[in-house]
Protein backbone atom coordinates (compact mmCIF):
# COMPACT_ATOMS: atom_id res chain seq x y z
CA UNK A 1 0.00 0.00 0.00
CA UNK A 2 1.14 3.51 -0.37
CA UNK A 3 2.63 5.04 2.19
CA UNK A 4 0.32 8.18 1.71
CA UNK A 5 -2.69 6.29 1.82
CA UNK A 6 -1.68 5.95 5.84
CA UNK A 7 -2.10 7.75 8.38
CA UNK A 8 -0.36 7.45 12.01
CA UNK A 9 -2.05 7.32 15.38
CA UNK A 10 -0.65 7.57 18.24
CA UNK A 11 -1.98 5.02 21.63
CA UNK A 12 -1.66 6.01 25.54
CA UNK A 13 -2.66 3.30 27.69
CA UNK A 14 -1.63 1.97 31.20
CA UNK A 15 1.80 0.22 31.18
CA UNK A 16 0.10 -2.71 32.43
CA UNK A 17 -2.68 -2.79 29.84
CA UNK A 18 0.20 -1.95 26.70
CA UNK A 19 2.35 -4.79 28.37
CA UNK A 20 -0.62 -7.18 28.42
CA UNK A 21 -1.37 -6.64 24.86
CA UNK A 22 1.89 -7.28 23.74
CA UNK A 23 2.23 -10.26 25.44
CA UNK A 24 -1.07 -11.60 24.23
CA UNK A 25 0.17 -10.36 20.60
CA UNK A 26 3.62 -12.49 20.97
CA UNK A 27 1.67 -15.34 21.91
CA UNK A 28 0.23 -15.12 18.83
CA UNK A 29 2.53 -14.08 16.64
CA UNK A 30 1.99 -11.05 15.34
CA UNK A 31 3.01 -7.43 15.72
CA UNK A 32 0.98 -5.36 18.11
CA UNK A 33 0.86 -2.54 15.26
CA UNK A 34 -0.32 -5.22 12.77
CA UNK A 35 -3.60 -6.49 15.13
CA UNK A 36 -3.88 -2.91 16.28
CA UNK A 37 -4.80 -2.18 12.68
CA UNK A 38 -6.68 -5.00 12.24
CA UNK A 39 -9.12 -4.34 15.58
CA UNK A 40 -9.72 -0.62 14.35
CA UNK A 41 -10.84 -1.84 10.99
CA UNK A 42 -13.00 -4.68 12.58
CA UNK A 43 -14.39 -1.86 14.93
CA UNK A 44 -14.69 0.82 11.53
CA UNK A 45 -16.37 -1.79 9.69
CA UNK A 46 -20.01 -1.40 8.81
CA UNK A 47 -22.80 -4.22 8.57
CA UNK A 48 -23.59 -5.18 4.96
CA UNK A 49 -26.61 -3.80 4.14
CA UNK A 50 -27.33 -6.30 1.76
CA UNK A 51 -27.63 -8.73 4.61
CA UNK A 52 -31.20 -8.05 6.26
CA UNK A 53 -31.53 -8.54 10.27
CA UNK A 54 -34.82 -10.09 10.22
CA UNK A 55 -36.93 -12.36 7.20
CA UNK A 56 -38.32 -10.04 4.57
CA UNK A 57 -42.28 -10.46 4.76
CA UNK A 58 -42.33 -10.42 0.84
CA UNK A 59 -40.16 -13.88 0.58
CA UNK A 60 -42.88 -15.89 3.49
CA UNK A 61 -44.68 -16.94 0.69
CA UNK A 62 -42.87 -18.66 -1.99
CA UNK A 63 -44.79 -20.89 -3.09
CA UNK A 64 -43.37 -21.27 -6.56
CA UNK A 65 -43.70 -24.58 -8.49
CA UNK A 66 -40.45 -26.47 -8.28
CA UNK A 67 -39.32 -28.55 -11.63
CA UNK A 68 -39.47 -32.73 -10.91
CA UNK A 69 -35.92 -33.30 -9.53
CA UNK A 70 -35.38 -29.52 -8.01
CA UNK A 71 -35.73 -29.72 -4.24
CA UNK A 72 -35.66 -26.47 -2.29
CA UNK A 73 -33.53 -26.48 0.94
CA UNK A 74 -32.92 -24.30 3.60
CA UNK A 75 -29.76 -23.96 6.28
CA UNK A 76 -29.69 -22.95 9.73
CA UNK A 77 -26.43 -22.30 11.49
CA UNK A 78 -25.21 -22.32 7.79
CA UNK A 79 -21.66 -20.45 8.54
CA UNK A 80 -20.08 -19.00 5.61
CA UNK A 81 -21.25 -21.93 2.75
CA UNK A 82 -19.60 -25.31 3.46
CA UNK A 83 -22.53 -27.16 2.62
CA UNK A 84 -24.27 -24.62 1.01
CA UNK A 85 -21.59 -24.83 -1.69
CA UNK A 86 -21.44 -28.17 -1.92
CA UNK A 87 -25.45 -28.13 -2.33
CA UNK A 88 -24.96 -25.53 -5.36
CA UNK A 89 -21.97 -28.06 -7.63
CA UNK A 90 -24.49 -31.15 -6.70
CA UNK A 91 -26.51 -32.48 -9.44
CA UNK A 92 -26.94 -34.77 -12.36
CA UNK A 93 -29.12 -35.37 -14.95
CA UNK A 94 -31.43 -38.55 -14.96
CA UNK A 95 -33.67 -39.49 -17.43
CA UNK A 96 -34.81 -35.97 -18.73
CA UNK A 97 -34.75 -34.76 -15.34
CA UNK A 98 -32.27 -32.26 -13.60
CA UNK A 99 -31.70 -33.31 -10.62
CA UNK A 100 -30.84 -30.47 -7.96
CA UNK A 101 -31.16 -28.29 -4.67
CA UNK A 102 -32.36 -24.54 -4.93
CA UNK A 103 -31.93 -22.55 -2.26
CA UNK A 104 -34.48 -20.64 -0.25
CA UNK A 105 -33.00 -19.70 2.76
CA UNK A 106 -30.25 -20.17 5.28
CA UNK A 107 -29.96 -18.33 9.11
CA UNK A 108 -26.84 -17.72 11.22
CA UNK A 109 -25.54 -14.92 13.41
CA UNK A 110 -22.08 -13.85 12.13
CA UNK A 111 -22.47 -10.98 10.16
CA UNK A 112 -19.01 -11.64 8.16
CA UNK A 113 -19.85 -15.81 7.61
CA UNK A 114 -24.01 -14.14 6.81
CA UNK A 115 -22.00 -11.58 3.94
CA UNK A 116 -20.02 -14.75 2.56
CA UNK A 117 -23.10 -17.05 2.30
CA UNK A 118 -24.73 -14.68 0.76
CA UNK A 119 -22.88 -12.97 -1.78
CA UNK A 120 -21.64 -16.23 -3.03
CA UNK A 121 -23.61 -19.00 -2.33
CA UNK A 122 -27.10 -16.51 -3.15
CA UNK A 123 -25.87 -13.92 -5.53
CA UNK A 124 -27.57 -15.50 -8.73
CA UNK A 125 -30.78 -16.31 -6.10
CA UNK A 126 -33.08 -13.47 -6.40
CA UNK A 127 -35.65 -14.89 -4.05
CA UNK A 128 -33.20 -16.07 -1.68
CA UNK A 129 -31.64 -14.53 1.49
CA UNK A 130 -30.03 -15.12 4.30
CA UNK A 131 -31.28 -14.27 7.63
CA UNK A 132 -28.49 -12.61 9.87
CA UNK A 133 -30.02 -12.86 13.87
CA UNK A 134 -29.64 -14.64 17.20
CA UNK A 135 -31.83 -18.25 15.99
CA UNK A 136 -33.77 -17.14 19.57
CA UNK A 137 -35.12 -14.71 18.28
CA UNK A 138 -36.11 -16.40 14.99
CA UNK A 139 -39.93 -17.24 14.75
CA UNK A 140 -39.26 -20.59 13.15
CA UNK A 141 -43.05 -20.77 12.33
CA UNK A 142 -42.04 -17.84 9.62
CA UNK A 143 -39.43 -19.88 8.18
CA UNK A 144 -40.43 -21.39 4.70
CA UNK A 145 -41.49 -24.94 3.97
CA UNK A 146 -38.31 -26.43 2.31
CA UNK A 147 -38.03 -29.76 0.69
CA UNK A 148 -34.46 -30.71 2.56
CA UNK A 149 -33.45 -28.99 5.68
CA UNK A 150 -29.86 -28.63 6.48
CA UNK A 151 -28.38 -27.43 9.52
CA UNK A 152 -24.86 -27.92 11.47
CA UNK A 153 -25.94 -27.06 14.57
CA UNK A 154 -23.10 -25.22 16.94
CA UNK A 155 -20.32 -27.77 17.83
CA UNK A 156 -18.53 -25.86 20.86
CA UNK A 157 -19.80 -27.66 23.86
CA UNK A 158 -19.51 -30.99 21.96
CA UNK A 159 -15.75 -30.62 20.78
CA UNK A 160 -12.64 -32.89 22.13
CA UNK A 161 -11.10 -29.75 22.43
CA UNK A 162 -11.67 -28.37 25.78
CA UNK A 163 -14.51 -28.44 28.18
CA UNK A 164 -17.34 -31.32 26.72
CA UNK A 165 -20.30 -29.40 28.49
CA UNK A 166 -22.88 -31.46 26.09
CA UNK A 167 -26.61 -29.95 26.56
CA UNK A 168 -25.88 -28.36 30.07
CA UNK A 169 -23.02 -25.63 27.91
CA UNK A 170 -24.13 -22.55 26.49
CA UNK A 171 -24.32 -24.28 22.66
CA UNK A 172 -25.72 -27.47 23.64
CA UNK A 173 -29.23 -26.97 23.39
CA UNK A 174 -29.36 -25.12 20.33
CA UNK A 175 -29.73 -28.12 18.22
CA UNK A 176 -33.40 -27.86 19.31
CA UNK A 177 -34.61 -25.06 17.32
CA UNK A 178 -34.32 -27.33 13.90
CA UNK A 179 -36.09 -30.14 15.61
CA UNK A 180 -38.69 -27.46 16.05
CA UNK A 181 -38.30 -26.67 12.59
CA UNK A 182 -38.69 -30.00 11.18
CA UNK A 183 -41.88 -30.30 13.34
CA UNK A 184 -43.61 -27.78 12.00
CA UNK A 185 -42.97 -27.94 8.30
CA UNK A 186 -41.97 -31.35 7.84
CA UNK A 187 -39.24 -31.52 5.73
CA UNK A 188 -38.97 -34.59 3.27
CA UNK A 189 -35.45 -35.35 4.37
CA UNK A 190 -32.45 -33.98 6.70
CA UNK A 191 -29.12 -32.94 6.96
CA UNK A 192 -27.09 -32.85 10.43
CA UNK A 193 -23.94 -32.34 11.16
CA UNK A 194 -21.85 -32.10 14.04
CA UNK A 195 -18.22 -32.83 15.38
CA UNK A 196 -17.03 -36.65 16.77
CA UNK A 197 -17.23 -35.41 19.97
CA UNK A 198 -20.38 -35.55 20.11
CA UNK A 199 -21.52 -39.18 20.70
CA UNK A 200 -19.29 -38.44 24.41
CA UNK A 201 -21.33 -35.64 25.63
CA UNK A 202 -22.77 -36.32 28.74
CA UNK A 203 -21.78 -40.21 28.65
CA UNK A 204 -23.41 -40.80 25.14
CA UNK A 205 -27.01 -39.30 26.31
CA UNK A 206 -26.62 -36.23 24.45
CA UNK A 207 -26.05 -37.70 21.26
CA UNK A 208 -28.64 -39.98 21.85
CA UNK A 209 -31.21 -37.73 23.03
CA UNK A 210 -30.49 -36.10 19.88
CA UNK A 211 -31.53 -38.90 17.62
CA UNK A 212 -34.27 -40.06 18.95
CA UNK A 213 -36.07 -36.33 18.91
CA UNK A 214 -35.01 -35.99 14.76
CA UNK A 215 -36.08 -39.88 14.76
CA UNK A 216 -39.76 -39.15 15.94
CA UNK A 217 -39.86 -35.21 14.55
CA UNK A 218 -43.06 -33.96 12.89
CA UNK A 219 -45.96 -35.77 11.56
CA UNK A 220 -43.68 -39.03 9.80
CA UNK A 221 -40.93 -39.19 11.70
CA UNK A 222 -37.30 -39.80 10.12
CA UNK A 223 -35.89 -42.69 8.99
CA UNK A 224 -32.24 -41.86 10.29
CA UNK A 225 -28.52 -43.05 9.26
CA UNK A 226 -25.73 -41.90 11.48
CA UNK A 227 -22.11 -41.95 10.04
CA UNK A 228 -18.99 -40.62 11.42
CA UNK A 229 -17.15 -39.91 8.04
CA UNK A 230 -13.34 -39.22 7.84
CA UNK A 231 -13.13 -36.82 4.74
CA UNK A 232 -9.84 -37.71 4.30
CA UNK A 233 -11.19 -41.04 2.86
CA UNK A 234 -13.11 -39.14 0.44
CA UNK A 235 -10.21 -37.48 -1.20
CA UNK A 236 -10.59 -34.31 1.18
CA UNK A 237 -6.70 -33.51 1.69
CA UNK A 238 -7.22 -33.24 5.76
CA UNK A 239 -7.93 -35.42 8.85
CA UNK A 240 -11.13 -34.05 9.59
CA UNK A 241 -13.94 -36.22 11.12
CA UNK A 242 -17.89 -35.63 11.43
CA UNK A 243 -20.97 -37.05 12.44
CA UNK A 244 -23.36 -36.57 9.58
CA UNK A 245 -27.11 -37.48 9.80
CA UNK A 246 -29.13 -38.21 7.08
CA UNK A 247 -32.91 -38.80 7.75
CA UNK A 248 -35.81 -39.43 4.95
CA UNK A 249 -39.54 -38.96 6.00
CA UNK A 250 -41.24 -42.42 6.80
CA UNK A 251 -43.72 -41.86 4.66
CA UNK A 252 -41.53 -41.99 1.54
CA UNK A 253 -40.21 -45.34 2.24
CA UNK A 254 -36.58 -44.35 1.32
CA UNK A 255 -33.59 -44.83 3.65
CA UNK A 256 -30.03 -43.22 3.13
CA UNK A 257 -26.94 -45.74 2.14
CA UNK A 258 -23.92 -44.50 3.49
CA UNK A 259 -21.51 -43.78 -0.22
CA UNK A 260 -18.35 -45.77 -0.18
CA UNK A 261 -15.02 -44.01 0.35
CA UNK A 262 -13.00 -42.88 -2.75
CA UNK A 263 -9.54 -42.78 -1.49
CA UNK A 264 -9.06 -45.12 1.57
CA UNK A 265 -5.59 -46.34 0.46
CA UNK A 266 -4.92 -43.33 -1.69
CA UNK A 267 -5.00 -40.27 0.47
CA UNK A 268 -4.72 -36.73 -1.07
CA UNK A 269 -1.83 -34.61 0.34
CA UNK A 270 -2.00 -31.17 2.03
CA UNK A 271 1.31 -30.08 -0.10
CA UNK A 272 -0.54 -31.32 -3.16
CA UNK A 273 -3.96 -29.15 -2.40
CA UNK A 274 -1.90 -26.21 -1.41
CA UNK A 275 0.54 -26.41 -4.19
CA UNK A 276 -1.43 -27.95 -7.10
CA UNK A 277 -2.11 -25.44 -9.03
CA UNK A 278 0.24 -22.86 -7.23
CA UNK A 279 -2.01 -20.54 -5.80
CA UNK A 280 -1.77 -16.66 -7.06
CA UNK A 281 0.00 -14.02 -5.04
CA UNK A 282 -3.08 -12.11 -5.69
CA UNK A 283 -5.54 -14.12 -4.95
CA UNK A 284 -8.62 -13.44 -2.80
CA UNK A 285 -7.92 -13.83 1.50
CA UNK A 286 -4.24 -14.88 0.72
CA UNK A 287 -2.53 -12.64 2.74
CA UNK A 288 0.81 -13.89 5.04
CA UNK A 289 0.47 -13.25 8.88
CA UNK A 290 3.91 -11.60 9.91
CA UNK A 291 5.37 -14.32 12.75
CA UNK A 292 7.25 -12.91 15.57
CA UNK A 293 11.12 -13.46 15.24
CA UNK A 294 10.56 -16.25 18.45
CA UNK A 295 8.39 -17.77 16.83
CA UNK A 296 10.61 -18.10 13.18
CA UNK A 297 12.92 -19.25 15.25
CA UNK A 298 11.04 -22.07 17.06
CA UNK A 299 9.59 -22.97 13.36
CA UNK A 300 13.07 -23.11 12.20
CA UNK A 301 13.95 -26.61 14.87
CA UNK A 302 10.01 -28.52 14.04
CA UNK A 303 10.32 -30.61 11.61
CA UNK A 304 7.48 -31.61 8.79
CA UNK A 305 4.77 -33.45 11.29
CA UNK A 306 6.46 -32.50 14.66
CA UNK A 307 4.83 -29.93 17.29
CA UNK A 308 6.49 -27.65 19.75
CA UNK A 309 6.23 -30.76 22.35
CA UNK A 310 7.96 -33.25 20.03
CA UNK A 311 10.27 -31.28 18.50
CA UNK A 312 14.00 -30.85 19.56
CA UNK A 313 13.12 -26.87 20.51
CA UNK A 314 16.22 -25.19 22.53
CA UNK A 315 15.07 -24.61 26.06
CA UNK A 316 14.92 -20.14 25.44
CA UNK A 317 12.31 -21.37 22.33
CA UNK A 318 9.99 -23.92 24.63
CA UNK A 319 6.57 -22.89 25.36
CA UNK A 320 5.92 -22.47 29.38
CA UNK A 321 2.77 -24.21 29.43
CA UNK A 322 1.18 -26.02 32.15
CA UNK A 323 -1.68 -29.00 32.06
CA UNK A 324 -2.81 -30.69 28.75
CA UNK A 325 -0.29 -30.35 26.11
CA UNK A 326 -2.69 -29.78 23.01
CA UNK A 327 -1.09 -32.20 19.69
CA UNK A 328 -1.35 -29.55 17.16
CA UNK A 329 0.58 -25.86 19.02
CA UNK A 330 2.90 -24.78 16.48
CA UNK A 331 2.66 -28.49 14.47
CA UNK A 332 4.24 -28.35 10.93
CA UNK A 333 2.15 -30.10 8.01
CA UNK A 334 3.54 -33.46 6.68
CA UNK A 335 3.76 -32.71 2.98
CA UNK A 336 2.84 -36.58 2.08
CA UNK A 337 -0.42 -36.59 4.55
CA UNK A 338 -3.38 -35.20 4.34
CA UNK A 339 -3.70 -32.18 6.78
CA UNK A 340 -4.61 -32.35 10.38
CA UNK A 341 -8.27 -30.69 11.05
CA UNK A 342 -8.20 -26.79 10.29
CA UNK A 343 -9.62 -25.03 13.34
CA UNK A 344 -11.81 -21.78 13.47
CA UNK A 345 -10.19 -20.55 16.83
CA UNK A 346 -7.26 -20.65 18.92
CA UNK A 347 -4.34 -18.27 19.79
CA UNK A 348 -0.92 -18.91 19.17
CA UNK A 349 0.37 -22.09 17.77
CA UNK A 350 -2.60 -23.08 16.42
CA UNK A 351 -2.56 -21.76 12.83
CA UNK A 352 -1.72 -24.73 10.88
CA UNK A 353 1.80 -24.25 10.01
CA UNK A 354 3.58 -25.09 6.93
CA UNK A 355 5.46 -27.82 6.70
CA UNK A 356 8.88 -25.86 5.07
CA UNK A 357 8.25 -22.64 5.20
CA UNK A 358 8.66 -20.49 8.89
CA UNK A 359 4.88 -19.37 8.70
CA UNK A 360 1.19 -20.00 9.57
CA UNK A 361 -0.89 -21.20 6.08
CA UNK A 362 -2.87 -18.18 4.96
CA UNK A 363 -6.37 -18.33 5.00
CA UNK A 364 -6.49 -19.05 1.43
CA UNK A 365 -4.07 -22.24 1.92
CA UNK A 366 -6.94 -23.06 4.35
CA UNK A 367 -9.52 -22.82 2.54
CA UNK A 368 -7.88 -25.14 -0.33
CA UNK A 369 -7.37 -27.54 2.69
CA UNK A 370 -11.42 -27.07 3.12
CA UNK A 371 -12.08 -27.66 -1.28
CA UNK A 372 -13.45 -23.97 -0.92
CA UNK A 373 -12.32 -22.92 -4.94
CA UNK A 374 -9.56 -20.07 -5.08
CA UNK A 375 -12.62 -18.08 -6.52
CA UNK A 376 -14.59 -17.96 -2.95
CA UNK A 377 -14.42 -14.69 -1.67
CA UNK A 378 -14.29 -14.77 2.52
CA UNK A 379 -15.35 -11.12 4.05
CA UNK A 380 -14.13 -9.66 7.32
CA UNK A 381 -10.69 -9.53 9.07
CA UNK A 382 -8.12 -12.05 8.39
CA UNK A 383 -8.83 -13.66 12.13
CA UNK A 384 -13.00 -13.82 11.08
CA UNK A 385 -12.12 -15.16 7.93
CA UNK A 386 -10.24 -18.19 9.41
CA UNK A 387 -13.06 -18.52 12.13
CA UNK A 388 -15.37 -19.11 9.09
CA UNK A 389 -12.87 -21.64 7.41
CA UNK A 390 -11.95 -23.34 10.25
CA UNK A 391 -16.12 -23.88 11.14
CA UNK A 392 -17.23 -24.91 7.68
CA UNK A 393 -17.77 -28.42 6.65
CA UNK A 394 -15.13 -29.47 3.50
CA UNK A 395 -17.08 -28.80 0.51
CA UNK A 396 -16.39 -31.96 -2.16
CA UNK A 397 -16.56 -34.30 1.06
CA UNK A 398 -20.64 -32.58 1.81
CA UNK A 399 -20.89 -32.85 -2.16
CA UNK A 400 -20.72 -36.85 -2.32
CA UNK A 401 -23.07 -37.03 0.25
CA UNK A 402 -25.66 -34.55 -0.78
CA UNK A 403 -25.25 -36.17 -4.48
CA UNK A 404 -26.39 -39.42 -2.64
CA UNK A 405 -29.27 -37.74 -1.25
CA UNK A 406 -30.35 -36.89 -5.19
CA UNK A 407 -29.55 -40.38 -6.00
CA UNK A 408 -31.90 -41.78 -3.42
CA UNK A 409 -34.65 -39.96 -4.46
CA UNK A 410 -33.53 -40.60 -8.59
CA UNK A 411 -33.51 -44.45 -7.38
CA UNK A 412 -30.65 -44.68 -8.51
CA UNK A 413 -27.83 -46.96 -6.98
CA UNK A 414 -24.40 -46.67 -5.94
CA UNK A 415 -21.78 -48.16 -4.34
CA UNK A 416 -22.26 -47.97 -0.34
CA UNK A 417 -21.39 -49.54 3.21
CA UNK A 418 -22.48 -49.61 6.32
CA UNK A 419 -22.86 -46.97 9.08
CA UNK A 420 -20.58 -47.32 11.77
CA UNK A 421 -23.10 -45.65 14.05
CA UNK A 422 -26.25 -48.05 15.35
CA UNK A 423 -28.73 -45.94 17.31
CA UNK A 424 -30.06 -48.07 19.99
CA UNK A 425 -33.28 -46.97 21.86
CA UNK A 426 -32.59 -49.01 24.65
CA UNK A 427 -29.41 -46.67 25.37
CA UNK A 428 -31.72 -43.56 25.48
CA UNK A 429 -33.49 -45.77 28.20
CA UNK A 430 -31.25 -46.24 30.22
CA UNK A 431 -29.81 -42.66 30.69
CA UNK A 432 -32.52 -41.73 31.94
Amino acid sequence: MDKMSNSKFQFRIPNKLSSDFKLACHNLGVKPSEKLRELILKFLSKPNKEIPKSYPTKLLDNNTKQKKGTFTIGEMYCGPGGIGLAAKKAGFNHKGNKFNFKHLWATDNHQDSCTTFQKNILKDENQSRVICEDIKNIDINHLPYVDGFLYGFPCNDFSNVGETKGLAGKYGPLYSYGVNYIKQKNPKFIFAENVSGISNANSGFAFQKILEELENAGKFGYELTTHLYKFEEYGIPQSRHRYIIIGFRKDLGLKFNIPKPTSSNNYKSCKEAINDPPINKNSLNHELTKQSLNVIERLKHINPGENAWTAQIPDHLKLNVKGAKLSMIYKRLDPKKPAYTVTGSGGGGTHVYHWIENRALTNRERARLQTFPDNFEFYGSKESVRKQIGMAVPVEGAKIILDSILKTFANIKYESIEPNFNFSKQQIINFR
